[in-house]
């Protein structure tokens, strides 16, 4: 895959980008006359709310449903969505949305730069609770931290709307990457008359608005959702698929005998341990492409003794992984030694010297650094394994925790509970040891690292190291971050083992062969409305 450029702002002029896309139809291919298309959908989501989204099920509904300032193509790159255009000033920290007077929601009102001042506010007003208010904060949006924190009121925050068309967005320091981070959820425009009107129950089928390319139809919990075109999204007449199902399936046993018996077009996964057969069996229908993230294993560092970072460091070493990768995940990972992924773009940190060893010596220093924690045969170590129910996780768990049992001595009991508890039982840090997995919203070093800053919204775990918080602080006021990163990484890996990363993910899918269009990249930001049912 290649890997993709960040977007540069283009100093006190315009940028336009691309030509807009959607289903690119090559010539003399013949449709099918049904534009259907169901596709796996991972877990139910909690919310379709784009502020108050967490986790991979909610966002690839959310990017049928809605649309932000810019959107991704297949290789990662900017291309427009509400916005045409956009200008900036000559330091980077005033940004200047052009947006076109064709956006309109599905019930016919146009979208304007007011409904983004009301979406990017509301992800940062305490009275949302977001758990992605952090993301605004991100690029330093003016007063995005103050806000956060109780310290000013959301109305302070520093984006406006000079008129119904132009949407603006003042950063206290230039972020070289944020037009990019638009493209994510959090920074959807938001229907305030309908939110105001129906409170949390406005994501309801019988009450959503999107301006999206989708609108819904229909929402049955644990069934299914389904999707129709929206007429009066902006590029409609570009769009061919008509409608698009989304099945919430945790299982990818279950979602592979769909896929098998014709139910199903595009999965959200497949299982791991029929990768071999499959790649046998139907290699066209199995595509398999780099993703920006990580797998890893995530330590409570509120509780003893996982506060130790000998603890932590003697269970990171004991995880085999290059095992895990070829025969229990088995479909292209790579061995993650360090937490920001080799697809990262412009990103090359130093190898860890624990990935330099051998397995067998990162096992017996492992076993030494356990003794001195204070653990041994008269005092063993226990504790329990929490994952979210999926077959793949399960089979990792058990891995490793045999790992651990065989090197270490320790006794692992494995619990899993479903998407919703788990999310809810992490955030809460009612956990010791838990897994846990992030692909990146934007191609660049800091969507890993910030997640271990101490005041992240997604840091479950808890770790807190001052230096690493100033590197990644320090970070954004600089043109070329790649030492601050790179010494970031050290000192939470290599220093601290923050967290234990086991491999870099790959997206494995199963995709029909007459589904076109079908285009991943590294964010695995994939839209229905590039898609097209070939006649079959």
């Amino acid at each position: 895959m290649k890997k993709t450029l960040l977007a540069s702002a283009i100093l006190a002029s315009t940028l336009i980008t691309a030509p807009s896309y959607a289903a690119n139809v090559p010539a003399g291919t013949e449709l099918a006359d049904v534009q259907d298309l169901v596709r796996g959908g991972g877990s139910e989501p909690a919310t379709l709310d784009p502020q108050k989204i967490e986790g991979t099920p909610g966002s690839a509904r959310a990017r049928d449903l809605f649309e932000g300032l810019y959107n991704l193509d297949g290789e990662g790159n900017l291309v427009p969505g509400v916005a045409k255009s956009y200008t900036a000033n000559e330091d980077n920290t005033l940004y200047t949305f052009t947006l076109r007077q064709d956006a309109k929601w599905s019930n016919g009102d146009p979208v304007t730069a007011h409904d983004f001042v009301y979406g990017f506010t509301r992800a940062v007003d305490p009275a949302t609770a977001s758990p992605y208010a952090w993301f605004i904060e991100i690029p330093s949006i003016t007063n995005a931290s103050k806000i956060i924190n109780g310290e000013a009121e959301p109305s302070t925050l520093g984006v406006k709307a000079l008129d119904d068309y132009t949407f603006q967005v003042s950063l206290d320091r230039p972020v070289p990457y944020f037009v990019k981070m638009t493209a994510h959820q959090t920074m959807f425009p938001a229907p305030k008359k309908t939110i105001e009107k129906w409170g949390s129950n406005w994501t309801k089928a019988e009450h959503i608005v999107s301006n999206g390319a989708y609108k819904m139809d229909e929402w049955i919990v644990n069934e299914k959702m389904v999707f129709s075109r929206n007429s009066h999204y902006w590029n409609d007449d570009k769009t061919v698929i008509n409608q698009v199902t989304f099945l919430p399936i945790e299982s990818p046993n279950a979602e592979l005998k769909r896929f098998q018996a014709g139910q199903m077009d595009l999965s959200y996964e497949l299982p791991n341990d029929h990768f071999k057969q499959l790649q046998r069996d139907i290699p066209e229908q199995v595509v398999v492409t780099p993703m920006l993230g990580t797998y890893y294993y995530q330590f409570n560092t509120t509780k003893a003794p996982y506060d130790d970072v000998r603890v932590r460091k003697a269970l990171s070493y004991a995880i085999d992984r290059n095992v895990i990768t070829k025969f229990v995940t088995g479909t292209g990972e790579l061995p993650a030694y360090s937490f920001t992924p080799e697809v990262v773009n412009g990103f090359n940190p130093a190898t860890p010297e624990y990935a330099t060893w051998t397995q067998k010596e990162r096992n017996e220093k492992a076993q030494a650094l356990l003794e001195e924690a204070g653990f041994d045969k008269r005092n063993p170590l226990s504790f329990n394994l929490l994952y979210n129910t999926n077959e793949n996780h399960k089979k990792i768990a058990i891995a490793v925790a045999s790992m651990w049992k065989k090197t270490l001595g320790v006794s692992v009991t494995l619990e899993n509970q479903e998407w919703k508890t788990y999310l809810e039982t992490k955030k809460h840090q009612q956990f010791d040891i838990a897994r846990a997995g992030w692909i990146g919203d934007y191609n660049e070093a800091s969507t890993m690292l910030d997640l271990l800053t101490s005041t992240h919204g997604n840091n479950d775990g808890k770790y807190n190291n001052a230096e690493y918080d100033r590197l990644l602080a320090d970070a954004k006021t600089l043109q070329n971050p790649s030492e601050n990163y790179n010494q970031a990484e050290a000192i939470a890996i290599e220093q601290d083992m923050a967290v234990a990363p086991i491999y870099q993910y790959t997206t494995k899918r199963l995709v029909k062969p007459y589904v076109g269009g079908y285009s991943p990249n590294p964010e695995d930001s994939i839209y229905t409305r590039d898609m097209y049912i070939i006649k079959h």
